[in-house]
């Protein structure tokens, strides 16, 4: 079947609020399970802040506000990030692939009937290992991963399991996908920032919320980190109601979601991750490197404050902030990796010696033209400066018109083309991933 074709019926018949779907034509079950995060307390929002492993207590330094004349701007600034209901209870998606069984004529109707009854049960699926995978920047949708997370479940039979990011996907606040709502918040942004580009009713709330408090990149990033260790132990401990305690952790990370997986495997938190593999589809390099600015990922203005805060400034900012200190330094490795990967031209002896501890286990396909993730920068960051980390890259181009947000377009006069492609990557991507 082709890779249009599984668009649309994963599409149409993919609901996250439903706890379990059966797609019987694509030999797929999913299930959607409820996640409640332990470390919502890590965001901006609460008047004190603990570390319980470094008996550290810490006081809010409250964020720059909006303007008073911007009121729906304000709608979306003046929330507590640690009180957004959305991000702290959510569900997850999980993919399994099945082989069609050959099934008996039924001799009458009655039997007919129930053979088609039993077919729509869930079914016991035996599963080779998990892939957790990552999605991109700024996603309020899973559609444009459904047919990716069944390819990698078909290819790999691992269970693959689709974790959104905080306040990103079913994370964020409904309001954020209010159409009306957002592009008031976008007229509002452009009266505010006359020379803003890039802007768009799909990149307000990101841009908004980064421009007026550009740590919220760290701590919505430490929340994902730690919700992502959480669910491990969860299925470590035995407790899980679908995934065995025994079974293999790897990871597939497009784009922002790479810069987390990096981290993840560089830090190994539990050893977790000692045996994992990752594969990284455009992604991979320092934060310096990105070039986030489009009109589905963040504004000019965001991406300027971001950059200030974390490349430019962000010494400064340590000495204003005990909190992002402490989790910046050695104490935290979390951090101190985090921090290596903002800056290509810091801290590189130490981001490229944990990049080779575990640059067996890795391996990245970047986009010839990507121009948010640019390969030259893949390469430079995952094969470091003198070209000495053996981790597999490379560098792909297709012959249709693409780009990062979408590198398979859904359009039937390019169907045979992206088929060809598509199959191609997740073909190099399952052979890591086995």
């Amino acid at each position: 079947m082709s890779y249009l074709k599984e668009f649309n019926i994963l599409k149409d018949k993919f609901d996250i609020n439903r706890e379990s779907i059966n797609i019987d034509e694509l030999f797929l079950q999913i299930h959607n399970l409820p996640f409640e995060s332990f470390s919502y307390n890590i965001l901006p929002g609460e008047e004190v802040y603990r570390c319980n492993e470094h008996n550290r207590t810490f006081k809010n330094i409250p964020e720059q506000r909006s303007t008073p004349d911007t009121p729906n701007l304000n709608r979306i600034l003046n929330l507590d990030d640690s009180k957004i209901k959305e991000n702290v209870t959510f569900n997850y998606s999980i993919f399994q692939s099945y082989k069609p069984e050959k099934e008996k004529p039924a001799k009458d109707k009655k039997k007919d009937k129930k053979v088609k009854e039993k077919k729509r049960k869930p079914k016991k699926i035996k599963s080779k290992g998990v892939i957790i995978l990552l999605h991109g920047l700024n996603e309020k949708d899973w559609t444009k991963y459904l047919p990716w997370a069944k390819k990698l479940a078909e290819s790999t039979h691992k269970t693959v399991v689709l974790f959104p990011i905080a306040f990103h996907m079913n994370r964020a606040p409904k309001e954020w996908l209010d159409l009306k709502f957002m592009t008031s918040v976008n007229k509002e942004r452009k009266k505010l920032n006359p020379n803003l580009s890039y802007s768009s009713f799909a990149n307000a709330a990101l841009s908004s919320r980064l421009q007026f408090y550009p740590q919220r990149f760290l701590w919505s990033g430490l929340q994902t980190y730690f919700d992502i260790i959480q669910l491990i132990r969860e299925i470590k401990s035995g407790y899980h109601p679908i995934i065995s305690k025994n079974e293999s952790i790897d990871l597939f990370a497009y784009s922002i979601g790479s810069f987390l997986a990096l981290i993840l495997m560089m830090t190994n938190p539990y050893n977790y991750f000692s045996k994992s593999r990752l594969f990284n589809f455009c992604g991979g390099p320092t934060l310096n490197r990105m070039c986030p600015t489009s009109k589905f990922i963040m504004d000019s203005e965001a991406n300027i404050a971001v950059y200030s805060f974390f490349i430019e400034h962000i010494d400064q900012e340590m000495k204003k902030d005990e909190r992002l200190a402490h989790y910046f330094s050695k104490l935290h490795p979390v951090g101190n990796c985090f921090k290596s990967m903002l800056d290509y031209h810091k801290m590189k002896d130490f981001r490229e010696k944990n990049l080779k501890d575990i640059s067996k286990r890795v391996a990245a396909l970047a986009l010839k033209k990507d121009q948010v993730i640019p390969p030259s920068e893949v390469i430079n960051t995952l094969n470091g400066e003198n070209r000495n980390i053996s981790i597999k890259t490379t560098v792909m181009d297709f012959k249709y018109k693409y780009d990062h947000i979408n590198p398979f377009p859904v359009s039937e006069a390019l169907e045979k083309k992206v088929d060809k492609y598509f199959d191609k990557v997740f073909k190099i991507a399952a052979k890591h991933l086995k």
